[in-house]
């Protein structure tokens, strides 16, 4: 069965589009799947499809300014003018909304990337609702965050929150080519090392990753990593959640292992239950090299079921 769901989103301007996926089981949980940065939810239809199969709900969107979302609401890379967390409260209106629908089932979140952000971001202020949490392709402290957002308040207190500056994603991201040694063609060869899957992401009319992204939604973007950082994040997550931590070991937005263990020890040097995996010689989307993403997602199914069952 599938739902097709639409809300107001927080910034009260756009419509969000989401899905809800059920199998033909009992279900014994739901699992929330937040997307990255640039691109949509459609993008893990694998991954959806085992978690369907091994009896899980997943309710998923496309995020303001991506994907269905921009879409329909004629809005690439602008997020609204609402706040950092923007994306995370219209994930607690998904999260409301599947309930509301499936009531008492154990409630689990899964986001990459950026959508590890947002999930970070979630269980430190909704963490009551979730029994479980899978944070891939995370990071810890991100290069030059207080130089970043400097810059880009100025921009927007200039009265250039809407504008776009082309130099941004660049200035921003242009480092995580460091170990890219087949050079950089596309602009997204970070992600994966598989030339199939850059090719995919980079022609995949529902991606914003080509797009321009507003001088705001950058401030945002740096905001939401902003209020991540730190042990003074990891208090605010409750001590009983256990977490999922998992990532290619050359990620660089997980600084290539260091970012990644060190959210890991802000989450253990706080009391939390914390389990952390890293695949050897994989890059970002650890769950798009068809060699090992069998295995990356039983490695989630197996966390979640210790807890649904």
């Amino acid at each position: 069965m599938l739902h097709e769901v639409k809300f107001l989103s927080f910034n009260e301007r756009d419509t969000v589009y989401g899905w809800i996926y059920v199998p033909a089981c009992r279900p014994v949980g739901i699992i929330q799947l937040i997307h990255g940065f640039g691109e949509h939810s459609r993008r893990y239809l694998h991954m959806i499809t085992s978690f369907m199969e091994a009896g899980y709900i997943v309710a998923a969107d496309d995020h303001v300014g991506h994907g269905k979302t921009a879409v329909e609401n004629d809005r690439w890379g602008d997020w609204g003018d609402k706040g950092f967390e923007t994306m995370m409260e219209d994930e607690k209106k998904l999260h409301d909304i599947t309930v509301e629908k499936y009531p008492d089932i154990p409630y689990f979140m899964f986001g990459h990337s950026m959508g590890s952000f947002i999930t970070r971001m979630y269980m430190a202020k909704y963490g009551e609702d979730l029994a479980g949490a899978t944070i891939c392709g995370t990071t810890g402290v991100w290069p030059n965050l207080a130089e970043n957002i400097a810059l880009l308040q100025g921009l927007v207190n200039e009265g250039k929150g809407a504008e776009s500056d082309p130099t941004l994603g660049a200035k921003f991201m242009g480092w995580m080519f460091a170990r890219c040694a087949e050079g950089v063609k596309l602009g997204n060869e970070w992600i994966c090392d598989d030339p199939d899957v850059q090719k995919d992401h980079a022609e995949d009319p529902f991606d914003a990753f080509t797009k321009p992204t507003s001088n705001r939604a950058w401030l945002y973007f740096n905001q939401m990593m902003e209020s991540i950082t730190g042990e003074e994040w990891a208090k605010k997550v409750p001590v009983n959640l256990p977490v999922y931590n998992i990532a290619g070991d050359q990620d660089p937005v997980g600084q290539y292992g260091t970012g990644v263990y060190q959210t890991a020890n802000w989450l253990a040097d706080t009391g939390h239950d914390v389990t952390t995996v890293l695949y050897t010689g994989y890059r970002h989307e650890i769950h798009n090299y068809a060699e090992i993403r069998d295995q990356v997602e039983q490695g989630i199914i197996s966390f979640f079921d210790t807890v649904a069952y």
